[in-house]
């Protein structure tokens, strides 16, 4: 399956756009994120604090681990992971947001494109 050559570690891709219908519920669940994490200091606490609170991407940001989305996986490790989220202008009718094999990049022609939608 794999030989000397080829690494073993790979990189997965996601895109995900999401609408947001209630700004207050995700702002109340990422606060509820940050006060159960007993690790995080108190002047780093503050900042996600108001960080979450002033833009609902960020809250979203807290909300969304990479580890949860791979940690029920067999045979991987995350070695590393990273993401953001910004707010974005979409129209789910504009042919910019078409998910086709056309949007594959040519650098990563030897990815194998999986999306759901």
């Amino acid at each position: 399956m794999s030989n000397p050559e080829t690494s073993r570690f790979v990189r997965l891709r996601v895109e995900v756009v999401l609408e947001v219908d209630d700004e207050d519920a995700l702002t109340k669940a990422a606060l509820r994120r940050i006060a159960g994490d007993s690790t995080m200091p108190a002047d780093e606490r503050a900042h996600a604090e108001g960080s979450v609170t002033e833009d609902t991407a960020e809250a979203l940001a807290y909300l969304v681990d990479p580890f949860d989305l791979v940690s029920e996986v067999p045979g991987i490790e995350l070695a590393q992971a990273s993401w953001s989220s910004e707010r974005i202008e979409h129209d789910p009718d504009s042919p910019e947001w078409d998910f086709d094999d056309d949007d594959v990049d040519e650098d990563f022609d030897d990815e194998a494109p999986n999306r759901v939608g």
